[in-house]
């Protein structure tokens, strides 16, 4: 295993990709491995993309609707900017329900009339729209990113509402279905411009959504909203009616007045959404310093080349870094000291950043003279590092400087030595950090995102405004080899307490049996499903989401005083 000593230039950051020899070779086979695990997730985001199926979509047609996903590219300025957020939400989840392709919603971040939006559309051929906890979950993180970043918010709205069946998943809780229409208020106070599309079925609580935006538009004979059904209306009352007279567009603007705009087709509708947004008037902005962007020093392709197969191969992060910021942008803090963490000032698309990444190369710390030099395992948070993080992202709060981590980490290190150097209070002060930080953060998770690592390196519990993974991400309390160790050993010990003992046999099945169930549960997939990342992401187009991510945080222009409260010393 390679060992690197602390850099000899200040601020060096990458080499290129080698020409030729055992070298390339190497690079070509990483390369050739990571395409491969692309396409492979690939064919799952196709059949996903697919939603209901090709029946279903064929209905939606026949009835004069575009889908979901034709909506969207037919108000985006450009359909091959859209930054897709929550693909893969649902996933392996609800199948005796049928499945739920992305949790029957289609959301992310584009430009519409050349302004950044969130969207959110309900994909009417899955379960004719219906709400799954997890589209409420999904549906709540599209408003929760437009309320911390102030985004306008464009709703196309096509659903039958709760998912029965499970109501009592996805009605009552505070982070339910009605959160959403406080959410709804909230950005509507801070100024935040929403506009609703009715294009189909808007029904019972989910009505309030589109009617507490600033504007509303519905589809003449697609289009409806009423707070009961025809048949709830007919059980509830015993009235007979159909559903334009109780909720059509006719009905809902030129006899209620609950909608601004009647629309003759989906065409025209979002023909009209395009305009309503084109004639925003301006909007505050916070002004984080950005230059004019320039390529980074090598192709973003080349990250596949730098980047190992194997989770226990070493590589220097630097390399991918190379490949991600603005060339000569880079200044490194402290590159000599806590080599386990690389942090450092950059530019990305132009925005000045401040970057805390994982460092995978076993590393030799120096020691004071007459003390032997500590060799530092890549991937692990020594306590040097955690101070020396700390004191960055404390430098970039101050410096209203927004923060990018990069996780590779399998955790904190272990053991007597830094038991007693204070790993713990070194972690708790890097934790205080990061939770208490106030500039725009983001997490890209490109290996192991093990244990308090997520923690301390921004994971979702403390709220980074965009958490990507690459296929290659990880996610989990520990290694899979660990807890599976873990989790036998205390089956083990309760059999025996029943006078059992397992045969070597036996103990390496059920090893096996554990180990395969935690690497599915780590897998980003699984991560992305449960919406503990916003998307799973091509590894060449990182720079493309944080440069978006960063345009977008730029719309939010107040931020709060930099308090850290007590901290470990």
């Amino acid at each position: 295993m390679s060992v690197i000593a602390a850099p000899d230039r200040p601020f060096p950051l990458g080499s290129p990709a080698p020409d030729d020899g055992p070298q390339r070779e190497a690079y070509d086979r990483r390369v050739a491995f990571h395409r491969r695990q692309l396409d492979a997730l690939e064919q799952q985001a196709a059949e996903i993309r697919r939603g209901g199926g090709t029946r279903a979509i064929q209905r939606q047609h026949d009835r004069g609707k575009l889908t979901a996903r034709e909506r969207i590219d037919a108000l985006l300025d450009d359909p091959a900017d859209f930054r897709e957020i929550g693909l893969f939400v649902g996933r392996g989840m609800y199948e005796d329900e049928g499945g739920c392709p992305a949790g029957g919603t289609v959301m992310g971040l584009g430009h519409v009339s050349g302004r950044l939006c969130m969207i959110v559309a309900n994909d009417s051929t899955v379960k004719a729209g219906a709400w799954f906890p997890i589209t409420a979950k999904k549906n709540l993180r599209a408003q929760e990113i437009a309320l911390e970043n102030r985004v306008p918010i464009l709703y196309l709205v096509d659903s039958a509402g709760v998912f029965l069946p499970m109501q009592d998943e996805i009605f009552p809780d505070r982070d339910h279905f009605g959160r959403i229409f406080r959410n709804n208020a909230r950005l509507s106070a801070l100024g935040v411009p929403q506009i609703a599309a009715i294009m189909g079925s808007c029904v019972a609580g989910g009505a309030y959504l589109p009617i507490m935006s600033d504007e509303s538009l519905i589809v003449d004979g697609t289009g409806s909203v009423f707070l009961a059904g025809p048949f709830l209306v007919q059980a509830a009352i015993g009235e007979e009616v159909d559903v334009e007279t109780l909720g059509g567009a006719t009905t809902q603007t030129d006899i209620s007045g609950v909608c601004e705009y009647k629309m003759p087709d989906d065409e025209t509708c979002l023909a009209t959404v395009r305009d309503l947004v084109a004639g925003l008037g301006p909007l505050p902005r916070f002004g984080f310093t950005r230059d004019a962007p320039e390529a980074p020093a090598f192709e973003p392709e080349e990250v596949f080349g730098v980047f190992p197969e194997s989770r226990q191969q070493p590589y220097d992060t630097r390399e991918l870094l190379a490949r991600i910021v603005d060339r000569d942008s880079w200044t490194e803090v402290k590159a000599g000291y806590g080599q386990t963490l690389v942090c450092g000032y950059a530019r990305l698309d132009g925005w000045s950043v401040g970057i805390v990444a994982s460092q995978r190369q076993v590393v030799r710390a120096k020691a004071p003279k007459g003390k032997a030099a500590e060799m530092q395992i890549g991937g692990v948070i020594y306590g040097d590092a955690a101070d020396k993080a700390a004191r960055f992202v404390m430098q970039c709060n101050q410096k209203r400087i927004p923060l990018i981590f990069f996780q590779d980490a399998t955790g904190f290190m272990v053991g007597t030595r830094a038991e007693q150097g204070g790993i713990i209070k070194d972690g708790a002060k890097l934790v205080n950090a990061v939770a208490n930080s106030v500039v725009p953060t983001f997490t890209v998770v490109v290996g192991n995102s093990f244990g308090a690592a997520n923690y301390a390196l921004n994971g979702r519990a403390y709220d980074p405004r965009l958490m990507l993974a690459w296929p290659s991400a990880q996610i989990a309390v520990m290694g899979g080899s660990q807890a599976a160790k873990t989790l036998l050993s205390i089956e083990e010990r309760k059999l025996q307490k029943q006078g059992i003992e397992l045969s070597d046999a036996d103990r390496q099945a059920r090893l096996d049996e554990i180990e395969a169930r935690y690497a599915e549960q780590t897998t980003p997939v699984y991560a992305a499903a449960r919406l503990w990342v916003d998307a799973i992401i091509d590894p060449r187009e990182t720079r493309d989401w944080l440069a978006t991510g960063l345009e977008m945080a730029d719309h939010n222009p107040d931020m709060a005083d930099f308090k850290v409260g007590v901290l470990q010393t």
